[in-house]
């Protein structure tokens, strides 16, 4: 699957760019009998629908013109933005998110916790510090970017 995410970034990378828009992340998944090949695109100010029409048909182009096809099953494509809880996986997408409300899961126990929710204070030398709360307490910890699993963007209320 990485082989067909791979080819669909090369893909859709320049054309994403060409119309200045980031591209966030590309995800091929099977749900129930149907496969889904999904890319999430952004700008700044985010995306319209018009944007992710044009995406979605100048990739889908480009991909039916591969020969041969990289992608064996029948799928459907879907272009849309990654949404208010978008994923922080580039160097500059938790540069953005720094003052900002997060979540962060680890591949293993720091502080004997997995999950850390809370606000990114900085990133600095491929380290997050996130200030979080215990009960009516804030604690903040230091989490080394290796040892990030999944982070994303995290909604308030």
């Amino acid at each position: 699957m990485s082989k067909i995410i791979e080819t669909v970034e090369q893909i859709a990378v320049p054309i994403i760019e060409e119309l200045n828009l980031e591209l966030v992340e590309v995800e091929y998944v099977k749900e129930g009998k149907n496969w889904f090949l999904r890319l999430y695109i952004d700008k700044e100010n985010g995306i319209d629908i018009e944007e992710c029409a044009v995406v979605s048909e100048r990739v889908s182009e480009q991909l039916d013109a591969l020969d041969p096809d990289p992608i064996p099953n029948n799928y459907f494509l879907e272009v849309s933005s990654p949404g208010a809880e978008r994923p922080l996986k580039k160097q500059q997408d938790f540069e953005r998110a720094v003052g900002k409300h997060v979540n962060i899961k680890l591949y293993e126990p720091l502080d004997g916790e997995k999950t850390y929710e809370g606000t990114l204070l900085s990133f600095v030398d491929d380290e997050l510090t996130v200030e979080y709360m215990v009960k009516t307490r804030k604690k903040q910890i230091s989490v080394p970017l290796s040892k990030v699993a999944k982070a994303r963007l995290a909604v308030t209320f």
